[in-house]
């Protein structure tokens, strides 16, 4: 019995395109499975083979399939429409590909110096907050000009939407929902101030009219403050920051990067606001790189979805997300799925590579080492 129900699970993951799905995300390289079918119909449409050997190409893993007494295979019509639909969902997700997004991560950047903020408040933490609290800060900086502030607005925009399936994916209880939440509303009160079609009248309403960066910072350092004091004034939820209020959430994670930021502000005696932006540029990239490396790992996992019920609609939306993701997994380096899953695995792999980079440096000049430590203490968020 047992034999026979994997025989017909392997026949059924088949039908519903698995296959192609688990090509593309092994490969990592963005072979998709609709063209290695289309070429293969295309060889064997060129040939004299017979029926059944274009039947065994539409299905590759028929040969693996048990068939019950009396039991025949699918007609290589029925196959032929599951891939035509499977290739119709991925081509719709291709022109959907999120065009902002891509120019980002495609930009050359240090991907080792990936940004890590470390704080005595234990804020367990989401992908999509620190990347809104760093973008926060980004718009806000005085004299940036608006082509660059749009830019990374679109570019984060974009991220966001793919960063809410890997959070998804990562806390299916729900338990950083509150986080969640917080980011939500962060991003809510950035979009409202930047949408590109309000963005030349209120960006220096954000700005809080600040001659420089340490400005903007101080701003907005103290009323994350302000926040946190009233807060703990009137609190009876307690130490847990799950239970905290998302306002308080918000300020807790915008109170640890901005005071991080100043300090390493005042060991700076160069700095510019246009340097400050061009760092945090890298800082949101890294995360939403270092994020949407795990988008393999979800598609496969919607193609697996327990819910009988719902599992036409996870592999529909599976196929989607593949085609508008096709050219970013491309673009991200391939990595074991089960690295950096969550954004503090990633923060520990990164302070692993600092640890590395100092240890192997250790025996060089002393300028060497300065610089090894300028990248210990504004790591991200």
């Amino acid at each position: 019995i047992v034999i026979v129900v994997v025989s017909k699970s392997v026949q059924l993951f088949s039908i519903f395109i698995i296959s192609p799905f688990l090509s593309c995300l092994h490969c990592c390289i963005g072979l998709r499975r609709k063209l290695i079918s289309k070429s293969s119909r295309a060889s064997n449409n060129d040939s004299t083979g017979t029926e059944s050997e274009r039947g065994r190409e539409l299905d590759p893993s028929s040969h693996h399939v048990l068939y019950l007494e009396g039991e025949v295979e699918l007609p290589e019509r029925i196959l032929k429409n599951i891939y035509d639909v499977a290739d119709h969902l991925i081509q719709e997700g291709n022109m959907r590909q999120p065009k902002c997004l891509i120019e980002l991560l495609k930009e050359p950047r240090d991907s080792d110096q990936a940004p890590y903020l470390d704080s005595a408040i234990h804020l367990p933490n989401c992908w999509s907050l620190s990347v809104v609290t760093l973008t926060r800060i980004a718009i806000a900086l005085p004299n940036i000009g608006n082509d660059v502030v749009n830019q990374l607005f679109c570019s984060v925009r974009e991220g966001l939407l793919y960063i809410t399936h890997v959070e998804k994916n990562e806390d299916p209880k729900g338990d950083l929902i509150n986080i969640r939440k917080a980011a939500a509303s962060v991003w809510s009160e950035v979009e409202r101030h930047h949408h590109p079609k309000r963005l030349d009248e209120d960006h220096q309403k954000i700005a809080f009219q600040g001659e420089t960066s340490k400005t903007t910072l101080e701003t907005l350092a103290d009323d994350a403050k302000n926040t946190l004091k009233k807060f703990k004034n009137g609190s009876s939820k307690g130490n847990n920051p799950l239970n905290w209020p998302i306002e308080v959430i918000a300020a807790s994670s915008m109170c640890i990067v901005t005071q991080t930021m100043l300090l390493e502000y005042q060991g700076l005696n160069d700095q510019t606001d246009d340097k400050l932006f061009k760092q945090l540029h890298v800082m949101i990239a890294n995360k939403l790189s270092a994020c949407l490396v795990n988008l393999r790992r979800v598609i496969t996992m919607k193609c697996f979805c327990s819910a009988i019920e719902k599992w036409e609609e996870s592999v529909r939306e599976a196929a989607h997300l593949l085609g508008e993701t096709e050219e970013i997994l491309n673009i991200l380096p391939s990595s074991d799925p089960d690295q950096g899953a969550h954004i503090d695995d990633w923060r520990e792999l990164i302070k692993q590579k600092i640890l590395s980079a100092f240890i192997s440096s250790s025996n060089d000049d002393q300028a060497s080492s300065e610089s090894v430590d300028s990248h210990i203490v504004i790591e991200g968020a």
